[in-house]
């Protein structure tokens, strides 16, 4: 091994680094923050919690204490869901520090979901240049191919009237 100086910074041995030195300065503060806390919880966190909490609620937020302890849990619950939530609550705690092994999370906020999701229109738009699809259906030499493309056409344009 060899130093090497470096006018920046002060000096440095060349070669083999601490991890800890070769990890950016904001990756590393989101770690000291309990970031990978709160992506295991995401990641997980329809296997953590039952199929019913996880269709009314999703996490927003992890906000951890000192040591990584005692952390608070925002949910983002559906409005209407409040009250299952809130019931669900010490379960949820429970769940989630027994898939940590440790007491990660000990109280959980919850948030109503103001903004709900729109859902698309189940309609397909009208098609505008039938004659075009029609033209490039003529070209095609498979009758059954046709013959079932003109049955989707018929029944697209029927149910979008």
């Amino acid at each position: 091994m060899h130093y090497k100086n470096n006018n920046k910074t002060t000096t440095f041995t060349q070669g083999l680094r601490p991890l800890s030195r070769s990890i950016p300065k904001t990756l590393k503060k989101h770690l000291r923050k309990g970031g990978y806390n709160y992506s295991n919880i995401v990641d997980n966190w329809t296997n953590m919690v039952s199929k019913k909490i996880s269709d009314s609620c999703y996490p927003i937020t992890v906000k951890m204490g000192k040591n990584m302890k005692d952390g608070n849990l925002v949910l983002n619950v559906v409005h209407g869901k409040e009250m299952e939530v809130e019931y669900e609550k010490r379960q949820i705690i429970e769940k989630i520090n027994s898939f940590f092994g440790y007491n990660c999370i000990s109280h959980v906020t919850l948030k109503i979901a103001e903004d709900t999701v729109k859902s698309k229109s189940k309609f397909f738009p009208k098609i505008k240049n039938v004659s075009k699809i029609e033209e490039k259906m003529s070209k095609i030499k498979n009758n059954e191919l046709k013959s079932s493309l003109n049955n989707f056409l018929k029944a697209f344009n029927e149910r979008n009237k």
